[in-house]
């Protein structure tokens, strides 16, 4: 038993020891600027490949909440962008998105993609929109 307690404590000291640092990456080219009114756009690229940018402005919000928030704003911020890499499989991503009053709007060929909704159940949702709505009961 001792034998396998010291054994697996140089495996774990070996598994810890520090691994060789890697080269930083260059950044190729860089922008960002910040308007007054809280606008802003940004971009980079990297040595490596990797590129994103983006762009983003207040806006009023079109559905604003019940409740403001500490300084009382009903603004968002809206935002569109993307970014691309090479993953390590060796396949492109590229991803581009919008947020906005409905969330995180991301699209890319890399992303799964819900199944289509069976006949049968939609039959059944679409027979359900063409009733008329009921009142709630307590």
């Amino acid at each position: 038993m001792k034998t396998f307690l010291v054994i697996s404590m140089l495996v774990a000291l070996a598994a810890a020891r520090p691994q060789k640092p890697e080269e930083p990456i260059a950044i190729v080219s860089q922008n960002s600027d910040v308007g007054p009114d809280g606008s802003y756009v940004f971009s980079y690229e990297t040595a490596n490949g990797i590129r994103a940018e983006a762009n983003g402005e207040v806006r009023r919000n079109p559905n604003p909440p019940l409740t403001k928030d500490a300084e009382g704003s009903e603004n968002i911020v809206v935002s569109r962008g993307s970014f691309s890499y090479t993953a390590p499989d060796g396949t492109p991503i590229t991803l581009t998105y919008v947020a906005d009053e409905n969330g995180f709007q991301p699209q890319g060929d890399h992303l799964p993609v819900a199944p289509p909704i069976p006949a049968a159940i939609q039959r059944a949702l679409d027979y359900l929109a063409t009733l008329p709505p009921q009142k709630n009961r307590k």
